[in-house]
């Protein structure tokens, strides 16, 4: 059986969705909840020495796709011709036990309603029969994407296949490989300590920096959006803000 997969650049994806939109457009899926391909965003730290997360994942269709073995209605099974973990719908009674044993959250709904169908990224196996490349990989435009037989990606970029918070890839060997972020590096000098003194919370005094440093530099869950990356999200408010650029 041959085996596909993706490749992810951290460090050349900035967020922009492309990827997300493009797949909903092709297989018109509604806005909402129910994104095959997931832009996952949070925040690192606080001011000056913030950054933002970033991951494009949509499904590991992975070695051992614990998922298919979840299923008591035989509704998941893993195709041959790419590897493709697939679902067939008329057998899907969605009661959920695929996204429980998922540790990526790769099984999506379309609502909280109890019984809603699963869906979930195909590889784009209707594009791969005509020799084109998955929806997510043609649209993105810094190409931070690749795709292709997993060991030709391996030996082009590497077999790392976890970044951040990602679960343990022993788990279920996802055909998934990626390039993390670079250690964030000042790239201009500045004085850090009087930069935070110049952004602390101002008050109604004559002294209008006299407000705590805190304020800046300790921010509180009312403030700051996710914290960590997040890629298990049972509600579809929580999966639309793991994968929103605007929450909170």
């Amino acid at each position: 059986m041959a085996q596909y997969g993706f490749f992810f650049d951290q460090g050349r994806c900035y967020g922009c969705k492309a990827c997300s939109v493009a797949c909903k457009d092709w297989y018109d899926i509604a806005p909402g909840p129910e994104k095959w391909m997931s832009v996952y965003m949070w925040e690192k730290n606080a001011f000056p020495l913030t950054s933002i997360g970033i991951l494009a994942f949509s499904c590991g269709h992975c070695d051992n796709p614990v998922c298919v073995s979840a299923c008591e209605h035989g509704a998941i099974f893993k195709e041959d011709r790419y590897g493709a973990v697939l679902v067939d719908q008329e057998k899907c009674q969605g009661d959920r036990n695929c996204f429980q044993a998922c540790p990526y959250g790769a099984p999506k709904f379309a609502s909280d309603e109890l019984g809603t169908k699963m869906s979930k990224c195909t590889l784009c196996i209707d594009r791969l029969e005509k020799g084109q490349l998955p929806l997510c990989v043609a649209s993105c435009p810094m190409r931070a994407l690749d795709f292709g037989p997993i060991d030709e990606l391996v030996e082009k970029y590497g077999d790392v296949r976890k970044i951040e918070t990602m679960p343990d890839p022993e788990l279920t060997m996802p055909n998934w490989v990626a390039k993390a972020n670079p250690p964030k590096e000042q790239l201009i000098p500045y004085d850090a300590e009087k930069a935070v003194q110049l952004t602390k919370r101002r008050t109604a005094t004559d002294d209008v920096y006299a407000g705590d440093c805190g304020s800046v530099t300790e921010l509180g869950g009312d403030v700051m959006c996710l914290r960590e990356l997040r890629m298990k999200n049972a509600t579809a408010a929580e999966v639309m803000a793991a994968t929103s650029s605007d929450q909170g």
